[in-house]
Formats: structure tokens, C-alpha cells, sequence
């Protein structure tokens, strides 16, 4: 198949739809709206799959043996490309590519704006349910790509990263509490995530991202943590990172795991 870029636009993929070279597409929308009208050949994956769903960090990955069932479940073979796309903007795609690059696979692209942008294009969808071609395969998290609070601890003692909370104002502030400690990681910045999205342009990526985020003191020049309570709004900050070149990692254990931690250090 054509190479795709890591963000890819709906005439893009378009073409490729049905054909020899049609790529895997993973539609990560609420199963209302897959049911409702989905693109053509799109197979659903509930978010939670991505998750581990166990207190006090419900966010962190998946275990592999959940993690092989569905890849197993998508056909998934370490030469597919992936296309991911959901409902709202980016959140749970790019938590599903963060997912691909802890196991190793690094084919995939986002649909830019995702079913949004496909719906405003008027490009077709369909509301038939197509099964993928089930391949087993076992997959394997790589513990070194995982974020890990010693590894955050680290970078803040040698200052070797910036922490991008992606999380809203008032939990960033503390005025809104979802964990036993409230505030932030120490030296966090606060970008939260819809600010990136192009509010009027479908959803997508806004254009200006790269100075966005520089305004606000991510240049890149440092490896990146991002997170937010459970690392679903992050993903779409790990995704943005990504697609400007940055060194971007995503913290699994997010808010969720850090404020809840007796050790943490925690500003407010």
C-alpha cells in the first residue's frame, strides 16, 4: 500500500478503502455512533479494551494477555497499517497509537479530526458490522517504553523534562480534587487538551500547534511527559507531540496513579 503519513486527511484514505492495499481502520467512537455510521470497513474497539480498568490508576495499559486478545481480535500483523480515528477529537486514537508504540508497532496514522472531519467531508460511512481478519498473535509491552514515577522523579531532579498536564484548569489548579492529593506534577505545564484541536476545522490538529504549545514553553527541546487523570486526554497531547517531531512519552499512570501516591510531590 501507499506509505501514509502519521496524520493523514479523510481524501487521502478515501481512496484506499475496499481495495487490495486497504489498511486496517480501528474506529474508537462511542458504539452508538460506530452503529450509527461508521467508514466502510472500520472495525470498533471499545476504549476500555486500551485499559487496565483496576484502582487506583484504571488508566494504566492493558494486560498483555488483554492486549493479545485484541490484536488477535484486529488481524494485527507487524506489517499492517493502521488507521485510528474516534468521535471526539483524537483522545482515545491517539491512546490506541500510544498503545501500538509500546508493543513495537510503529505503522499507523490518525485520521485528522477523525469521523468529524470524515462526516463534514461527506465522505461515505455505513452501518454495516464487518468483522477483520482475526490473526492470533501475541504482542509484548516493552517495560522501557513505559513512564514510570521513578523515571518522572528523575527527569524533574536533572531537569530533563517538562511535564505537559493535559488535564483542565481546576484540576491543575486543585479546585477540582479526583484524587487523594490535589494540584499537579511540580513544574507541570497546563495545556488542556481541546486547546489543540481546531475548533473550527472539524476537530483536527490546529495548524498553530507547534507555536501553541511554544508560547506556552514547549519547544521540544526536552523529552516531554504528558498526562492527565487517566491518560485518555492525553493521548491526544502524546498524538499532537508526535506529529511535530517532539520527544513525547505518555505517563500510564497518570493523575490518577500520581495523586493518590504517598511519595509524589504535588504543587497546587
Amino acid at each position: 500500500m501507499p506509505t501514509l503519513p502519521l496524520i493523514v486527511e479523510p481524501a487521502e484514505l478515501l481512496p484506499l478503502l475496499g481495495g487490495p492495499d486497504a489498511p486496517l481502520i480501528v474506529d474508537l467512537s462511542s458504539e452508538a455512533n460506530y452503529r450509527r455510521g461508521h467508514i466502510p470497513g472500520a472495525a470498533h474497539v471499545p476504549p476500555q479494551m486500551l485499559l487496565c480498568n483496576r484502582p487506583p490508576a484504571p488508566g494504566r495499559i492493558a494486560p498483555v494477555e488483554q492486549l493479545n486478545r485484541l490484536f488477535t481480535y484486529l488481524g494485527l500483523t507487524p506489517d499492517t497499517h493502521v488507521v485510528v480515528y474516534d468521535d471526539e477529537g483524537g483522545g482515545w486514537a491517539g491512546r490506541f497509537i500510544w498503545t501500538l508504540d509500546m508493543i513495537g508497532h510503529r505503522h499507523y496514522s490518525y485520521l485528522n479530526g477523525g469521523l468529524h472531519a470524515w462526516l463534514s467531508a461527506d465522505m461515505p460511512v455505513t452501518a454495516a458490522v464487518e468483522d477483520p481478519n482475526t490473526k492470533p498473535i501475541e504482542v509484548e509491552i516493552n517495560p522501557k517504553e513505559l513512564i514510570e514515577i521513578p523515571d518522572i522523579l528523575a527527569g524533574l531532579e536533572n531537569d530533563a523534562i517538562q511535564v505537559l498536564d493535559a488535564r483542565n484548569p481546576a484540576e491543575y489548579s486543585g479546585q477540582k480534587v479526583l484524587a487523594q492529593k490535589a494540584g499537579h506534577i511540580p513544574g507541570a505545564i497546563n495545556v488542556e487538551w481541546t486547546e489543540l484541536m481546531d475548533r473550527h476545522n472539524s476537530l483536527r490538529i490546529r495548524p498553530d500547534a507547534r507555536e501553541y504549545l511554544a508560547e506556552r514553553g514547549i519547544t521540544g527541546d526536552k523529552t516531554i511527559i504528558t498526562h492527565c487523570q487517566s491518560h485518555h486526554r492525553s493521548g491526544f497531547t502524546y498524538l499532537v507531540g508526535k506529529s511535530l517531531g517532539f520527544d513525547i512519552k505518555g505517563y500510564h499512570g497518570s493523575w490518577s496513579e500520581w495523586g493518590n501516591h504517598p511519595d509524589t510531590p504535588v504543587e497546587a
